[in-house]
């Protein structure tokens, strides 16, 4: 991607610096590329933490990202009605931190309804990297309609007149979807293509899409227990200057479900981190192939840990390598994958996703 393709898709120079300082940062320097990645750390002001915050620069996009970003997936789904205070003070945590990227999509249930009304008010609506997904198929082969339906009705929840980021979601018709996307590309309706997944035996398919020149930027799952991503997608994402937003980064709580009982490791202030939340964060942001870690809560205490990891140094490989070492020591950890999403938190996020679940689990008798 050149500027001269960036210019002509209409993105304003002026948005584009915005977008750059992610909220919040008012300088930024280089510190060093790393397989076709620039790292930068963006100096910000806040009156309460003035240290950086670090912010990755993939060779396909034009601006530096924030190397945490505010993910939405049933966490951000209530139902009509029910008090969203809390969502919103986790929206309003992340934006003062300086995390300049939130993730959502029109799967997530009310979350992009939420995302948009929450960014609105805060007016960070334009200053903030949204990335957005589409899952369709159209009434026939390489039908549009559909596609383009649900982008607008993003752009309308979103209150956007162009998306930064597009996913084509789980690679539900992604032979359809990434040529349609590439047209929005070209006619100024989002600025970046990507693809997404969230399970290892799609990793493959993301790869060859990302060695063949098919991306800007690829979501895929990742974490100090599943690091099948090392294989071939973040590799080929550094070598292809592709972004790599991250998803599963804590295992779907998974991971705290292993070390609720555990302290903390005493090597862990090494790299800043003071909870579990930053020790798993960072583990996952120090792969310099790593654009952005996606991390949702429902909890604004939670969401204050989070956004700490977004701050301070990062683990180097060895130190990387001795965590992995400390985790499998600990009980459960090789066993993690048999565990449920969110252990213990069943009747948490009932929103419209999970009612329209328990619907078709009824009607299955």
């Amino acid at each position: 991607m050149t500027d001269t393709d960036t210019d002509t898709n209409g993105i304003p120079m002026d948005r584009r610096t915005m977008l750059g300082a992610t909220a919040v940062g008012v300088l930024a320097a280089a510190t060093g590329a790393v397989d076709g990645f620039q790292t930068v750390q963006a100096q910000t002001t806040p009156v309460e933490d003035a240290t950086p915050v670090i912010t990755r620069t993939p060779g396909k996009a034009d601006d530096p990202l924030t190397a945490l970003g505010l993910g939405t997936f049933l966490t951000f789904d209530l139902l009509p009605g029910i008090n969203r205070d809390d969502l919103r003070d986790i929206t309003r945590t992340y934006i003062d931190a300086g995390v300049g990227v939130v993730d959502t999509s029109p799967l997530y249930g009310t979350g992009e309804v939420s995302v948009g009304a929450f960014l609105s008010a805060m007016a960070a609506t334009d200053s903030v990297f949204i990335s957005n997904k589409v899952w369709s198929t159209g009434d026939f082969l390489a039908d549009a309609s559909h596609a383009e339906q649900s982008l607008d009705q993003s752009l309308l929840r979103l209150w956007r007149t162009q998306m930064d980021l597009m996913f084509c979601h789980s690679l539900v018709n992604v032979d359809v979807a990434l040529p349609i996307m590439r047209a929005w590309k070209r006619e100024g309706l989002i600025r970046y293509v990507g693809a997404s997944h969230h399970e290892n035996t799609y990793h493959p398919i993301l790869a060859n899409l990302v060695e063949g020149d098919q991306l800007d930027f690829v979501q895929v799952n990742y974490s100090i227990f599943n690091r099948g991503a090392e294989e071939r997608i973040l590799p080929a994402a550094a070598d292809k200057g592709v972004g790599v937003f991250i998803n599963m980064a804590m295992e779907k709580g998974r991971l705290h479900k292993i070390v609720e009982n555990q302290p903390l490791p005493d090597f862990a202030t090494e790299f800043g981190a003071t909870n579990w939340a930053q020790f798993f964060i960072k583990w996952v942001m120090a792969n310099p192939a790593v654009t952005t870690v996606l991390t949702a809560t429902s909890n604004p205490a939670h969401a204050v840990e989070n956004v700490a990891a977004l701050r301070g140094p990062l683990p180097d490989e060895a130190m990387r390598q001795r965590m992995i070492r400390h985790m499998e020591s600990l009980p459960g950890f090789g066993t993690l994958a048999s565990l449920p999403w969110y252990p213990d938190k069943e009747a948490q996020y009932q929103g419209i996703i999970r009612r329209a679940q328990g619907q078709l689990r009824a009607r299955l008798g």
